[in-house]
């Protein structure tokens, strides 16, 4: 391999489909010479820098659905399912970090796609597709909320919600623009800053103020360890989404892991953000619910809270409002961007004119589409559920479970020089193996059971929420304040 042109990536790819050899530590080596040759280096992330990004993506708005989740499912029960999906995501990220590394020439979710199955190329169209439309709805969920903020800390109830839209849409366009993730992870650090600040705000608001927003004598504050006997399997489902949502960022990681210099060091940045992310969800959704209860819980839970202290809390989550949802429109841009320009493409290594502007126009195409969504779905909560049920249980399980039996073949294929079976490897397994083995067929059939009665859970809880008239209409001017 001589040179690192797109021609010989789809090369390399179609050579190790199987279980031939790559020798990965030559190919990073002549890659991260190749980049620095250019005036746009993709390949200069510290773990430090991607740790600034995990951060962003997982210290976010979401955190605020977690009392929503905790009022289903009880308090008990939701820091059961909270701990259990922590763990299981950190052990697909590092199975992840692991298959990235053995195959460093797989820069994105959606050549991993292909590369586990059999380099299958309607895989990859596939893959493309849903890590498109999951990104994009991400990028709604952000303009959404961006307008929910303004409308809430806005006294002006004459200004349409639209036009906040288009300002939220606007301000997050302007922030997908930086080409590298190397110069998004500072922000990315701000940005959880930020929200760590509201999330603490949150939890103290919640404990100090008299009473939640809504409050009536008639119904007292009240929370639960467990589920209501009566609590109905939909609503159950959903909020256990609205956990497995906020964990699941796997789609991401391919493509943050494409842009360090030490792929390997993935781990580290993994394992930190995961320590991090797992105490504050668990005590945001805890406290807030406590002291909130069942019949004030909003998601988000900013909507729980009374007066200024709504507003105050609500306004440090702007930046991740903002941050978030350019972070993901950057992923899929730069996605595009480098099926648009192959890898010796002068557009995509230096600043030129057509670079930039086709650059621009990817984000500015996107932020559009995300627009329209934000307009024609304006639902929270259903929304988390409705994206963890599609695509969470391909990019959050399924993948990682099928890419932790090839590292197994490969190990195996190097240890012994034998291609064998997944049934014939199982046998040849230690005592330790057989119990990773069997982990990994139990994640894999979570993914399927996310997908299946997850998605009618989400959309059984839709049809409801329509009936109740809970959602406003299409491109309405009304406030959907909180």
């Amino acid at each position: 391999m001589s040179n690192l042109s797109t021609k010989d990536s789809n090369l390399e790819l179609e050579e190790t489909s199987d279980l031939s050899s790559l020798d990965a530590d030559t190919f990073l080596k002549k890659d991260i010479d190749y980049e620095n040759s250019h005036d746009i280096n993709y390949r200069n992330c510290s773990w430090k820098k991607t740790a600034g990004l995990l951060f962003s993506e997982y210290i976010c708005l979401a955190i605020m659905s977690f009392p929503w989740s905790y009022s289903v499912l009880g308090l008990g029960l939701g820091l059961i399912v909270t701990v259990i999906v922590s763990l299981l995501c950190l052990y697909t990220g590092l199975i992840i970090s692991d298959y990235c590394a053995a195959y460093p020439h797989l820069t994105n979710v959606c050549d991993i796609g292909q590369h586990l199955v059999f380099g299958s190329k309607w895989v990859w169209y596939a893959t493309a597709v849903a890590f498109l439309l999951n990104n994009t709805l991400i990028q709604a969920l952000h303009v959404l909320v961006g307008a929910k903020y303004f409308n809430t800390i806005s006294d002006n109830q004459t200004i349409c919600s639209i036009v906040f839209g288009v300002v939220s849409a606007v301000a997050c366009f302007v922030f997908s623009l930086p080409r590298t993730f190397s110069h998004m992870s500072s922000v990315g650090y701000f940005s959880a800053l930020t929200m760590f600040i509201a999330v603490i705000l949150a939890m103290v608001f919640a404990g100090i103020q008299t009473h939640p927003f809504g409050y009536e004598d008639s119904t007292p504050v009240v929370w639960h360890a467990w589920p209501k006997k009566d609590e109905k399997y939909v609503n159950i489902m959903s909020a256990v989404l609205n956990i497995v949502y906020t964990f699941v960022g796997q789609i991401t990681y391919p493509s943050f892991i494409s842009q360090m210099k030490k792929p390997r060091d993935f781990r580290k940045a993994l394992v930190v953000v995961t320590i991090c992310e797992l105490i504050v969800f668990a005590l945001t959704g805890s406290i807030v619910y406590v002291y909130v209860g069942n019949a004030y819980i909003t998601a988000p839970a900013f909507g729980s809270l009374v007066g200024n202290f709504k507003k105050i809390a609500f306004s440090f989550a702007l930046p991740t409002i903002v941050f978030l949802g350019a972070l993901y429109s950057n992923v899929s841009s730069q996605f595009l961007f480098q099926q648009i320009f192959n890898k010796s493409s002068v557009h995509r290594n230096s600043h030129t004119v057509k670079g930039w502007g086709i650059w621009i126009l990817l984000n500015a195409v996107l932020w559009v589409i995300a627009f329209v969504i934000a307009e024609v779905i304006p639902f929270f909560s259903d929304l988390l559920s409705l994206m963890s049920s599609l695509f969470d249980c391909f990019f959050g399980f399924i993948f990682w479970a099928l890419a932790y039996f090839k590292l197994r073949k490969l190990y195996y294929y190097k240890l012994e020089g034998v291609n064998v079976g997944l049934l014939s490897l199982f046998k040849k397994s230690n005592l330790f193996q057989k119990g990773e083995f069997l982990l990994n067929v139990l994640i894999f059939g979570l993914g399927f059971y996310i997908l299946g009665p997850g998605l009618y859970a989400t959309i059984q809880s839709i049809i409801w929420s329509y009936q109740a008239d809970a959602y406003g209409k299409p491109f309405s001017c009304k406030s959907n304040a909180l």
